[in-house]
Formats: structure tokens, C-alpha cells, sequence
């Protein structure tokens, strides 16, 4: 690794390993289904969260019927960073944007997807329509993603052939289960995205 006096202007600042890749992520789903928790739970640094208080206006929009404790919103997007292995030079360095959960936020969905390599649908069984408007912006802007499923206390059980067909998933999609708030299992859920996504872009490249 360059010293801090013998680095170039371009070269990566020292806290990232000149070997690693650098991939951005996006976390993307509906309101309050664990994007911003997602991010929290991972994050190596000091995760940032452009988050506003929510008021008695939004309260015709924004049903808290299954999240009663939730007092903010997101409202451009998360941001964190994860390095998969730093004991590996060459291990991926994730670079993890969550996008606002709300239809009236998506006037942002462009800046904050732009370059992302892949994306993880969070999904919350109890209401999963909240993240349908976020798969067909997925969808729209051709991002490789995995849908997880956030299994919250209370879901109700249904079978993973029940929820492809219900999202009409591609036999190649990826869907998983996590728990937002557990650091490994949101981690796990990471690793898998970046596998599907080299695995994609393998293929592409083969072509």
C-alpha cells in the first residue's frame, strides 16, 4: 500500500486496499421493511442517515400499523461501508446506499442507484406490497438483485414457492431470509448479493 506522502492524487485514500474491489450497493424496499437498520447493523464506520422526524402529515400514507415504534423516515437515502475480509487486501470493499422506502421520495432514485452493481429487495411478509413499487425500479433500471426476506416477530410463515410466484422471480433470483438487526445474518445476506452479482457479470462477460 502507497504511504499517505507517495500516493498519487487518484490513488484510493489509505483506508482502502489498492487491491480491492469497490462496489456500490443499493439497499432498496418499502417503508419500513429494514433498509436503514440493514445498513446500521453492517456498517464498519459510522453510518450515515438522512432521516427526518415523522409527523401527523404523513400519517395518512405511512402505516405504522406493524412498526409502532418507528418515529423517522428516510428521505434521500442510508449510507455505510463494509469491507468483506480486512485481513484480505484484495477483498471487496461495499460501498452500501438505502434508498427512501416512500413513492414521494423517488424523484432521488436515479442519483442514488447510479453505478450500482447490485441491490438487495428487502421484504416484509406481513405487507410485502410496500416493496413492490422498489423491485419494479430494480426491474426498470436493469440493477442484478436478491430479494431477502426480513423475517419480523409476527410474519406470518409462507413457503419461499409461494413468494416467488407472487413476485413472479426469475429461476436465477436469488431469495433468502435475514434478520435486518443481526450483524452476521445481514452481513450473510451481503455475500450473497455479491455472489449473484459476479456471477452475472461472469456470465455477461463470457458472452
Amino acid at each position: 500500500m502507497a504511504s499517505a506522502t507517495s500516493r498519487t492524487p487518484h490513488s484510493p485514500p489509505d483506508y482502502i486496499p489498492e487491491a480491492a474491489p469497490l462496489l456500490k450497493l443499493v439497499v432498496a424496499g418499502g417503508f419500513g421493511v429494514g433498509k436503514t437498520t440493514l445498513v446500521q447493523a453492517v456498517s464498519e464506520m459510522r453510518s450515515l442517515h438522512t432521516e427526518q422526524k415523522m409527523t401527523t402529515a404523513s400519517v395518512p400514507v405511512d402505516s405504522l400499523d406493524h412498526t409502532p415504534d418507528k418515529t423517522t423516515t428516510t428521505i434521500t437515502m442510508d449510507f455505510g461501508r463494509l469491507t468483506l475480509d480486512p485481513a484480505d487486501p484484495r477483498a471487496p470493499v461495499l460501498y452500501l446506499f438505502g434508498t427512501p422506502g416512500q413513492t414521494r421520495f423517488h424523484n432521488v432514485w436515479n442519483d442514488v442507484t447510479y453505478g450500482a452493481r447490485g441491490a438487495v429487495l428487502l421484504l416484509d411478509l406481513r405487507r410485502p406490497q410496500e416493496s413492490f413499487e422498489a423491485m419494479d425500479l430494480l426491474e426498470k433500471s436493469a440493477i442484478p438483485y436478491i430479494v431477502a426476506v426480513n423475517d419480523f416477530p409476527g410474519a406470518p410463515y409462507v413457503s419461499d414457492t409461494t413468494v416467488r410466484e407472487g413476485l413472479d422471480l426469475t429461476e436465477t433470483t436469488p431469495l433468502i431470509h435475514c434478520d435486518a438487526r443481526d450483524r452476521n445474518s445481514a452481513i450473510d445476506t451481503l455475500i450473497r448479493l455479491v455472489q449473484h452479482v459476479m456471477t452475472i457479470y461472469r456470465q455477461d462477460a463470457a458472452r
